[in-house]
């Protein structure tokens, strides 16, 4: 009967301990770090924040499209945020006006077969980085539920600390935020992602920019299609309040 017993208790102390361990392997490593969780609800207050300020403003882009390290196409927008909370572009330059002759014509034709060495993989290029810039808080949170998000230093600058997020839009991507502390503000975010597929790598580096009373908004992106050689670089400036 005592061995019964015994029997009994290491099992009922065996099954306890697989419960105590497989809990703690299910348990968010985030709710286990306070200030992680500080961070990241701070972010996504100032994302919040600035998006309803950026909403009041309108501002000038300029995106010039490199394929090989040679400039293929520049580009200039007036953008505004619409009521869905995307951008709203209107063209700033002078429509192209029609080559004359027969040299002019076979001239746009050539000018067009090069556009559309590049053009579809650019938007390609451009649809992905939108999935990522801004940040969008709710990925965030979703993010930090499903424990892909981790705090690190920023190395050398004491008043900084970095986000990286992983699996943020698709599985394998990763994206480094980093921010100012004292000002809880978005500086930088590096990205590593892929298009149709994982070896077709694409990275981003997006700058940000405060203004006094303002959004704290994206100054400036560089978008590498690694495989093609295409770099898009877009800088946006010129705000004003509407």
């Amino acid at each position: 009967m005592k061995n019964v017993t015994a029997q009994m208790f290491r099992s009922a102390v065996l099954i306890a301990l697989v419960l105590l361990i497989g809990s703690l392997f299910n348990h968010p490593v985030n709710a286990q770090n306070p200030e992680l969780q500080q961070r990241v609800a701070e972010l996504k207050e100032n994302m919040a924040k600035n998006k309803q300020l950026l909403a009041q403003y309108t501002w000038v882009e300029q995106v010039t499209i490199s394929l090989k390290g040679e400039q293929k196409k520049q580009e200039h927008f007036q953008v505004r945020l619409g009521p869905d909370g995307k951008p709203q572009k209107t063209s700033l330059d002078p429509p192209d006006q029609p080559s004359g002759g027969r040299e002019g014509r076979l001239k746009e034709r050539i000018i067009e077969k090069k556009k559309e060495e590049y053009g579809d993989y650019a938007d390609q290029m451009k649809a992905l980085a939108q999935q990522y810039v801004p940040p969008d808080k709710d990925l965030i949170q979703q993010a930090y539920a499903q424990g892909n998000i981790s705090m690190s230093p920023s190395a050398g600058a004491p008043n900084q600390i970095q986000l990286i997020v992983k699996n943020y839009v698709k599985q394998g991507d990763s994206m480094t935020l980093v921010i100012d502390k004292a000002q809880k503000q978005l500086l930088s975010v590096q990205i590593a992602s892929w298009l149709n597929d994982p070896k077709d790598a694409m990275n981003l580096t997006v700058q940000f920019t405060g203004m006094p009373g303002g959004p704290n908004h994206v100054s400036s992106v560089v978008m590498d299609g690694v495989s093609k050689q295409l770099n898009i670089a877009t800088q946006n400036s010129n705000y004003q309040h509407l």
